[in-house]
Formats: structure tokens, C-alpha cells, sequence
């Protein structure tokens, strides 16, 4: 599978032709990489385990004619039982607003875990277009259906509790990974996920994973498309499943990667803390910051002028948002 090295600082200038070449590179590495269309979810926006500044410096970095937001971007779950929603956090929701009212056309496909947002279907909030699913069309001529997934998750279906179960589960193996990488820090040894380490070799895990990537191939097959893209199990991959390709954009937990599709139609996975050499270990530590807000009367997720409840299950509060872009919530 292709990948893009990360860029070298070009050495020092010598004179005015060495000025002018490495005035060259320096720009082609400031400027951004440009695509047809990027993929990206399973951001989980207000978890401690969201690499938010290593997505920030993703979405710095590249442009695209069209954005789709693959599900769970907002962790309504968690956010209803601890508040956190550092600036970083809140920094990725005015980037992608900015981003759609800059011109590119922003797609927002939620997911079980801002599954809030699914009420607003077909709604149009700060240029963000709100669906619940969407085709789309590859330079190619392949036709993709875009969702996010856990639809076709046997677990989210019919057994909910289930489901919260395991993501309780999750969050605590992000934990444990948490000391683990720790020590290995103070060891001198590189960040190493247990998590993922665990998916790839647990016999279920590694069933439901194929299991999974199965059944959305059969969606597509029956939805008369060629292709399909999801998120939902944190697992980026490109793969032929029996005529169908099947694309996962992976998450900005562990993987911290992207699907891009570029001018000629290539679709290509793009693992954005290999590409730019980041620091797994020194994301993770950042996310564990000082929290915006301790105990906030209701969680807000806004997209130009109207906000979306996280909490209103738990509270009847409401807050007017005005012209106004999104902000943190008030303490």
C-alpha cells in the first residue's frame, strides 16, 4: 500500500540559486497536499484517548474539493458521563467550519456515538451538509456508499447495552495503554499499541473485524455500488472483499489516519503520525490536559447557528448560539 515519507528540512542555503531551490521546498512543504476527497472518523472529540492536534495538523496540512465526516466525531456517550472538551478539541470544530465556509463541500454522516446528530439528517448547520449516508462518485467512475457502519454492527443492533459495554472496555484499555507506554518512555523504548496489538491477534477480535469488513461489502453489493466507505471499527484497511473495495479510514484514537482519494480516482490510506514522524506517546499524554469545563450544564456541539444537545437527556437547559461560531461551553 502506498505511503508518503515524511518531508525533510532541506539544508542550509549557500547563495541565491541555493536561496531560490530551497525557497521551492520550503513552500511545497507548507503548502497542502491536495485531494479529490478525504475521509475521516472516528475522531471521538471530547475522550481523552482523541489525538485533536495531530487531526488539527491533518486538516492544516491538506485540502480537498469534498470532506466527509464518517461518524462518531463527537463522543456523545462518553461526554454524558465526564465533561472533556480541551481547546484543541474545540479548535477541530472551527477548523472544519472553516473549512466549509472556504469552499469545500463538508459531508457529516454521524455515527453511533453522536447518533444525537442523526435527528438533524438533511439539514444543512454552518455549511455542513448532514445525511445519513451518501454516494459517493470516484473520478474513476467507481460509485462508493459512504456510512459509517455500526448500522451493520450486530452488537449496536441488538444489543446496546452490550455495545456500551465494550466501549467502557475500550476506554479502559486506552488507559492501561496509557501507563504501559508510559513506562516504556522512561525505558527509552518507542510508543507501541497494546489496543491494536490485541485486535491483530485476538481470535475474535480478528473474526469480527473480517466478519465486519463482510458484511459491508454484501451492503454494497446489494446497494448496486462498487465500493464502500465506513469507520466505526478502528481499523483502516483497502481490500477487494469479493469484487467490492472495501475502504475503512481508520480513527484519530490509535490510528490517526485518513482515506484520500486523489485526481486520478487512487484511493490511498494515509497513516498521519508515521507520514509526519509524530509522537503516538506525546499525543496521548496531551490529551490528558486540564479539561474547559468540570461540570457543564449541557454539552454543545454547534455548526454555525444552531447547536446540537449532547445532554439533553439530562437536562432541559438550552443556550442560543446566535451568528456565533462554536466556543466552549461556559463552566
Amino acid at each position: 500500500m502506498p505511503r508518503y515519507a515524511a518531508l525533510e528540512t532541506p539544508p542550509p542555503t549557500r547563495g541565491p540559486r541555493h536561496a531560490m531551490e530551497h525557497g521551492h521546498a520550503l513552500k511545497a512543504m507548507t503548502e497542502p497536499r491536495r485531494y479529490r476527497a478525504i475521509f475521516i472518523s472516528d475522531i471521538h472529540l471530547g475522550t481523552r484517548g482523541c489525538k485533536a492536534d495531530f487531526l488539527l495538523d491533518f486538516l492544516k496540512r491538506t485540502e480537498s474539493d469534498t470532506l466527509y465526516l464518517v461518524g462518531d466525531i463527537v463522543d456523545g456517550w462518553r461526554l454524558q458521563k465526564h465533561w472533556h472538551w480541551p481547546q484543541a478539541h474545540n479548535d477541530v470544530v472551527q477548523k472544519l467550519l472553516r473549512k466549509a465556509r472556504k469552499g469545500t463541500k463538508v459531508i457529516f454522516i454521524p455515527g453511533n456515538h453522536d447518533e444525537f446528530a442523526r435527528s438533524y439528517c438533511d439539514a444543512e448547520f454552518g455549511d455542513i451538509h448532514v445525511v445519513r449516508e451518501a454516494i459517493h462518485e470516484g473520478a474513476d467512475g467507481r460509485r462508493y456508499l459512504v456510512i459509517h457502519g455500526d448500522e451493520f454492527d450486530g452488537v449496536v443492533k441488538y444489543a446496546k447495552w452490550l455495545a456500551k459495554l465494550g466501549d467502557w472496555a475500550y476506554v479502559w484499555l486506552l488507559e492501561a495503554n496509557h501507563w504501559f507506554n508510559l513506562a516504556r518512555y522512561r525505558l527509552g523504548l518507542p510508543y507501541w499499541s497494546l489496543s491494536k496489538y490485541l485486535k491483530h491477534k485476538v481470535k475474535n477480535a480478528v473474526k469480527y473485524i473480517d466478519d465486519f469488513e463482510t458484511s459491508m461489502a454484501e451492503v454494497a453489493r446489494m446497494r448496486g455500488v462498487t465500493g464502500i466507505v465506513c469507520g466505526h471499527i478502528h481499523h483502516p484497511e483497502i481490500r477487494e472483499v469479493e469484487e467490492i473495495l472495501y475502504c475503512n479510514d481508520g480513527d484519530w484514537v490509535e490510528s490517526c489516519s485518513a482515506l484520500v482519494e486523489h485526481h486520478d480516482g487512487r484511493m490511498d490510506i494515509l497513516h498521519w503520525s508515521e507520514t509526519q514522524q509524530l509522537s503516538l506517546f506525546s499525543g496521548y499524554a496531551g490529551a490528558r490536559d486540564a479539561d474547559s469545563s468540570d461540570n457543564p450544564a449541557e454539552a454543545i456541539f454547534t455548526a454555525g447557528r444552531v447547536h446540537l444537545a449532547l445532554e439533553a437527556d439530562r437536562t432541559d437547559a438550552s443556550t442560543d448560539t446566535g451568528e456565533k461560531e462554536p466556543v466552549s461551553p461556559a463552566p
